[in-house]
């Protein structure tokens, strides 16, 4: 019997390559907007589903917009509408790297980043209300 490999199973093997980030910037609470803060995100359609990579300088009004379809394009075509992950920036620039750099990462990354932090892929917007 094949053993499927699950997308947490290279998590070892991604230590190297995963940037880990001080928790207070990954997990903390939202911060006042006045304070220059950036986000960049991961939106899913469902557990292991369709996933998109965004940043923004304001979380809560960003997933709104996906989650309600108010944004055209991907999010609202593929019903992208769960936030999993984000990630807090003091500097824009530093957030759209990081973004960048996620985009250009294999899904199985992603996928393994999610499952550090939200291993049952809850939709961490009703947190941050």
């Amino acid at each position: 019997m094949d053993v499927i490999p699950r997308p947490w199973s290279v998590i070892p093997r991604l230590s190297s390559v995963i940037p880990r980030l001080d928790p207070e910037r990954r997990t903390g609470g939202i911060q006042n907007k006045m304070e220059n803060t950036y986000y960049t995100y991961i939106m899913a359609s469902q557990r292991n589903g369709t996933l998109y990579v965004g940043v923004t300088s304001d979380l809560i009004r960003r997933v709104y917009e996906h989650k309600n379809d108010l944004a055209e394009g991907f999010t609202k075509k593929y019903q992208v509408h769960r936030l999993v992950y984000f990630e807090q920036h003091e500097d824009v620039n530093q957030a759209i790297r990081r973004e960048k750099r996620l985009k250009e990462w294999p899904r199985e990354w992603k996928l393994a980043l999610i499952e550090i932090d939200n291993p049952t892929w809850r939709d961490l917007y009703d947190e941050l209300l």
